[in-house]
């Protein structure tokens, strides 16, 4: 029986790998652009680093066997952030940075076992800035690079934006008592639980008012204030919107306000966002972020009141889009190098060295084959553009 790679890995093929480096490229591109370094954050680190004083729950790392306890990075933000506050402490805010690499995560599939989760991720980190100008910069620098990579408007692109504090403030009035339940049903919208909870009926329809709140900004935002009051929070959101709307629609994505929605991983402490694509239906998201403060407080000095932001985008999600959304991919010229039993290898060796000095893709069929149609038949199977014959 042929052995298949571990549950929630994949093998990825010649022109899989290629779409992944080309994508990586353009965002690095985008990234320099706007002034952000490359870091490299390790693939293995302290559990203490991952877990993020509890932003993330141990049971979604990977674990490693070792003397300390040590696991896979699920996302690279903590060990950024962790870099940022001790080797680059010195160094003037604000930091912008950027990686790539592989994050891990574990995964629990429908029968109940526990399942490894690869996936290829490429993000920034803007470090040093408390006030919402670094959301701004953040939000249209993603915006460009979902432009740069061709995302198009038929794949219905939405930016889903969220802010801890909307949140809290929905919560400001729940008793202790039913928190824990509530912040659930909200993030779940689950109506019907919330309807029959036994908060007081003025306190529950505020919530359920709340909750039906999402869609346009300025209309969102507008009816929070005659729920909750104006308040410095939704001026902010109305200054960052006031940036974004304009650059949203000039690349064809959707803006999405909503109060109730917040991240799986726990990290965040301001404004959290994603970035949603349809695929085949199926909603698919392919970036993430948000703001992060006090995970900068936990690695640093409390002191300096260091603050973060940043987001990722998700590699693999982009690349399993059906075409249609994005333009893909721009493969090079392959010419396949053969020839008859006339000539050498070492003539076609001296063809491919001409090729190669003119920056093409040339490779040499190392036997000698026939006839020119044998040699047409091999460019049919092995994927060449063109065929240099030497006879």
């Amino acid at each position: 029986m042929a052995i298949q790679p571990a549950l929630g890995t994949k093998d990825l093929n010649p022109q899989e790998v290629q779409i992944n480096q080309l994508l990586t490229t353009k965002l690095a591109e985008s990234y320099k652009q706007w002034g952000y370094e490359e870091v490299s954050p390790p693939n293995i680190d302290t559990l203490q680093t991952l877990m993020a004083d509890g932003g993330i729950a141990e049971k979604d790392i990977v674990k490693l066997i070792a003397d300390q306890p040590l696991g896979l990075r699920p996302e690279m933000t903590a060990s950024i952030a962790r870099a940022a506050t001790t080797r680059l402490a010195k160094r003037h805010r604000p930091l912008r940075l950027w990686a790539s690499g592989t994050v891990y995560k574990t995964k629990v599939d429908c029968n109940g076992k526990f399942n490894v989760e690869e996936k290829l991720q490429s993000g920034v980190e803007l470090i040093g800035i408390p006030s919402i100008t670094a959301e701004v910069e953040l939000l249209y620098l993603l915006l460009e690079c979902l432009n740069k990579l061709g995302i198009n408007q038929k794949g219905q692109p939405t930016l889903l934006i969220g802010h801890k504090s909307l949140f809290n403030l929905i919560m400001r009035d729940i008793p202790n008592t039913y928190r824990s339940s509530l912040k659930k049903n909200l993030t779940s919208f689950d109506l019907l639980k919330i309807k029959k909870s036994k908060l007081e009926n003025n306190i529950k329809e505020t919530i359920l008012r709340a909750l039906r709140l999402r869609g346009k900004p300025s209309i969102v935002i507008k009816e929070l204030e005659l729920l909750y009051g104006e308040n410095n929070l939704l001026n902010q959101l109305k200054r960052l919107f006031a940036v974004i709307e304009p650059i949203a629609n000039k690349h064809g994505v959707n803006l999405q306000l909503d109060p109730t929605y917040l991240s799986d991983f726990d990290l965040y402490t301001g404004i959290i966002f994603q970035l949603i694509c349809k695929n085949q239906y199926i909603p698919t998201v392919l970036a993430r972020g948000g703001r992060y403060d006090k995970l900068i407080s936990i690695f640093g000095d409390q002191e300096t009141n260091e603050s973060g932001a940043g987001f990722s985008i998700s590699i693999d999600s982009i690349r399993e889009l059906d075409n249609i959304y994005y333009r893909g991919i721009d493969s090079p010229k392959r010419i396949l190098i053969a020839y008859s039993n006339k000539r050498s290898y070492e003539d076609a060796i001296s063809r491919q060295s001409y090729y190669h000095s003119q920056g093409l893709i040339a490779m040499v069929e190392l036997e000698a084959l026939d006839s020119k149609v044998e040699a047409h038949e091999l460019i049919k199977k092995r994927g060449f553009d063109e065929l240099e014959w030497l006879d």
